[in-house]
């Protein structure tokens, strides 16, 4: 039976992880024992942060809506309870993109949301 040297396959392992830590500040990019855990913990922030970019995109969505929402005299609330009680369906990504770059389509839905709601005596 041949012996194996496993050179080759350590060198594979050790190159990917220098990979993933290129970039990396002093040690953590160069020593394999601090770069493997620095890799370790940056993929552990990718993941967490992964799912809080949903979040945040959709609270930039939220602020854009009801700043376009305003100068048109309603609220975000009001608006968005407008919209559900006149049956249309369109998420807060679409709406923030159209109160940006097609206002007039924008208008209409506003409109829309206004006449669905009950009048409040003024």
């Amino acid at each position: 039976m041949a012996r194996v040297k496993r050179g080759v396959t350590a060198h594979a392992k050790h190159k990917k992880v220098f990979k993933a830590a290129k970039g990396f500040y002093g040690r953590r990019k160069n020593t394999i024992r601090i770069a493997k855990q620095a890799v370790e913990k940056s993929m552990q922030y990718a993941t967490r942060d992964r799912r809080n970019k949903k979040r945040t995109f959709r609270a930039l969505w939220i602020q854009r809506l009801n700043a376009a929402v305003r100068t048109h005299g309603l609220t975000y609330s009001r608006f968005i309870d407008g919209l559900g009680k006149a049956g249309i369906e369109v998420d807060r990504k679409v709406l923030s993109e159209m109160a940006i770059h097609e206002p007039a389509a924008f208008a209409a839905y506003v409109d829309a949301a206004k006449a669905a709601l009950p009048q409040q005596a003024a």
